[in-house]
């Protein structure tokens, strides 16, 4: 079976400032449309990039420099307010509110960054104090989170050391608006997490022109120049594929990802050699991945894996878990409690409510066999719990989502697609 995974939401809201920040027209093709990504892109023009639909591509008109702020009372998209500079609603997006300040404070003038109390809830202080260290002027909201205010007059680049044990969005925000700079600029990265995500970032800026170079100890440095439109097809989303290769081998199917191969530039494809564990035949070509689940769906555990490097799917793992036949241990994913939601916490107490034995600690949590019984599944507004839950729903009568609708963050036709794939299988109830 081939699932139809739409593009991923990392490289297109990463493709999408890079074009704007660019010189020329920048054609993005198969872009994730998504809550996120069209937050990303709303966001983007009201800072004044003009953005087009063409077919299946976006066209991004880029400025070539940081934005210029819009005079008093403009407002991007919620919130009023009469004060002076542009105001820019991120929603939900954590990549707006992370990727867009840095952009913004290479420009000029006041931008005010806010977004929902979800979005509330995520830390940015790591990022404001870099933001000032190299010349912005910044401020937070309460507990060092949105809304964040820049004022800004161009940065001059310099040398700087940044906390990353949060989060890699920090780093990435900034080193995609280091060629707007006027100066090199060199980031330490200390405690750095989610490794693939920076190097799908450096990829990607010198798919645009950029001058980057990884000294390997930690330190990035990105010279000044700008970046040249460079048109770009997005690739499917392997944090998505992950539900689906998950599915395939839990049902004893086979299910193929086209477009996700091994010159992929995300990280999360990864999973697919942890599914390999679980005893899963697994295919990588230049053009596919394709796994195939046992013919009786069974799963083999009895082992511990780091999934730091790629926390988004450490959930797709865990809600499985239960079917394989010894425990399952995750660690090195203690930045996922700082995400949409507190994920370990969250997967835990899920997992709990199903009947299932699951120990948690700051940055592991282990699940046990089980027999999982019916239940209510609490998404806390969180995606990748609801489409990581919906997969165990193909083996476990009875589970339903408290808001099945949050998938639409990443992927609004992912309960279809699911069906379509698995038609004689259960689904989540009340979807």
């Amino acid at each position: 079976m081939t699932a139809r995974v739409p593009g991923s939401k990392s490289i297109t809201n990463r493709a999408l400032l890079l074009a704007a920040a660019a010189t020329g027209i920048t054609r993005l093709r198969a872009p994730l449309v998504s809550d996120d990504t069209l937050a990303f892109r709303t966001a983007l023009t009201g800072l004044g990039v003009r953005i087009t639909e063409t077919g299946d591509a976006w066209e991004v008109t880029g400025t070539g420099r940081g934005p210029v702020a819009a005079d008093a009372g403009a407002d991007t998209g919620a919130g009023a307010g009469a004060a002076a500079g542009t105001r820019v609603w991120c929603a939900d997006a954590g990549t707006a509110a992370r990727f867009l300040p840095p952009f913004a404070a290479t420009g000029t003038g006041r931008f005010v960054f806010d977004g929902t109390d979800q979005l509330r809830a995520r830390p940015l202080r790591p990022l404001a104090d870099a933001l000032t260290a190299l010349g912005a002027e910044v401020a937070t909201g309460p507990g060092g989170a949105l809304p964040l205010t820049v004022t800004a007059d161009g940065l001059t680049g310099g040398d700087i050391t940044l906390d990353s044990s949060f989060s890699s969005q920090y780093l990435t925000g900034l080193l995609l608006s280091a060629p707007l700079m006027s100066a090199p600029l060199t980031v330490r990265a200390r405690s750095l997490v989610s490794r693939p995500y920076v190097d799908m970032t450096l990829a990607l800026m010198r798919h645009f022109g950029a001058l980057t170079e990884d000294h390997g100890d930690g330190a990035i440095t990105v010279h000044p120049g700008g970046y040249t439109a460079a048109d770009l097809t997005v690739e499917p989303d392997a944090s998505t594929a992950s539900y689906f290769f998950a599915a395939a081998a839990v049902t004893g199917r086979s299910v193929t990802v086209p477009g996700l191969g091994t010159g992929s530039s995300q990280g999360d494809l990864g999973f697919v050699e942890v599914l390999r564990r679980t005893g899963a035949d697994v295919e990588i070509t230049g053009s596919a991945t394709t796994v195939t689940g046992r013919p009786d769906g069974r799963l083999t555990g009895g082992f511990d894996v780091d999934m730091g490097n790629i926390s988004d799917t450490f959930m797709t793992l865990a809600a499985i878990a239960p079917l394989a036949d010894g425990p399952v241990t995750v660690h090195g994913i203690g930045h996922a409690r700082l995400k949409e939601s507190d994920r370990i916490e969250a997967v835990a107490r899920n997992l709990r409510a199903l009947g299932i034995h699951t120990e948690e600690g700051p940055e592991r949590i282990t699940i046990h066999p089980g027999a999982p019984r019916p239940a209510e599944i609490a998404c806390h507004r969180d995606h990748r719990i609801a489409m990581a839950f919906s997969v165990l729903g193909l083996r476990t009568g009875g589970i339903t989502l408290d808001d099945p609708a949050c998938v639409a963050k990443t992927f609004p036709g992912f309960h279809d697609e699911l069906r379509r794939l698995f038609p004689g299988a259960a689904t989540p109830q009340g979807i």
